[in-house]
Order: structure tokens, then sequence, then C-alpha cells
């Protein structure tokens, strides 16, 4: 009996609880994962990655395109368990007060790229759907095409972004980098 009872107590002890990967309702206390500001202070849809051995504590993001951009990109390390966003169909849902509930899986939902609306941090914004037909009417509003996550190209996400007052300084820029390296060089 006693060795019933020591194998029971190492079988359990073995066993891992799964970690809940619930979306998280949107608090005063949540803050941006990248920029560390208060994440209710910036309109658009926002996002949050379950990591695994993080069970309630997602990591949120101001915008969704970044939060597909921390999926995507190879310096990420944590194993994501689930990724949410905002639907911007849902009903109450605005610009200015996406919600604090209405989570839909990131992997399901329809996403409007290329719209002519910015997202939390000034950046174009992937604008999430749970319908199809709420995404098209987005779309043929502000601009940009339907896609599910997986045909959402990584320079939609990972590219830079000329934000409002930022002017083409390419030309400044490869100017300065020759004077630098003609000087490193000299």
């Amino acid at each position: 009996m006693r060795r019933v009872l020591v194998f029971a107590l190492l079988l359990a002890a073995c066993q891992e609880e799964a970690q809940d990967i619930s979306p998280v309702a949107l608090t005063e206390s949540a803050v941006g994962h990248y920029c560390q500001m208060d994440i209710l202070e910036h309109p658009g849809p926002k996002a949050q990655v379950h990591l695994e051995g993080q069970p309630g504590m997602p990591l949120f993001f101001s915008q969704v395109r970044d939060a597909v951009a921390y999926a995507r990109l190879p310096e990420q390390d944590g194993v994501i368990l689930a990724i949410y966003v905002n639907d911007m169909g849902a009903q109450g849902a605005t610009w200015q007060d996406p919600g604090k509930v209405n989570w839909i899986d990131a992997a399901t939902a329809h996403y409007v790229v290329g719209s002519s609306v910015e997202g939390g941090m000034g950046a174009p914004e992937l604008v999430p759907f749970a319908d199809p037909a709420k995404a098209a009417a987005f779309a043929a509003e502000s601009g940009g095409t339907v896609l599910p996550l997986s045909d959402v190209p990584d320079d939609a996400v990972i590219a830079p972004a000329n934000l409002v007052g930022d002017t083409d300084d390419d030309a400044d820029f490869n100017a300065r980098l020759k004077a630098l390296s003609e000087r490193v060089e000299g």
C-alpha cells in the first residue's frame, strides 16, 4: 500500500498543470511591452502575447503590428502559447476605445492591411476583425486589403514606418554614413 501511495505522489508531482492562456482584460496597470507606456492611453487595437512559464502575465502591445513583429522576429526566444488581438468589429469597439475584453485569437482574425489609419504608436496598423464582412466594410471605408495572419507580409509589421512629420532622409543618412566610412578608412 505504501508503494502505491509513493508512486501516486511521484506521478502527481511529474504531471504539470496546463498553463491558463485565456485572454486577460486590459486594466490601468497594463503597459506596452516595447514602449512601457500606459496602454490605455493609446488609440487603436491592442494585442497580448502569452508566453510559456508566465501564466496570467501576458505581454501587452500598443499596436497589433508590434505583437506580430515580436512573434516573427528571430530574436524572440520565449515559447508563444497564444496571441490575442482586439476584435474591432465587436459591439462598442471604437478606435479611441477598442475594448478591454473583446479578444480574439490572432491566428483566426481577419486583418485589414494597408489602411489609412494609424495605430496607438503612430505607425500603420493591422486592424483585426472576427467577422470577415466587417473587415471588408472597414477596408472599403479606410482602404487596405483583408488578409489572414499567415498572408500578412513581413514588411507590413517589421519594416520601419514613416511617421507623420518624417521626411525621406535616406540621402542624408547615406551621405553621413559615407563621410563616417571615409573618416574611419582615412
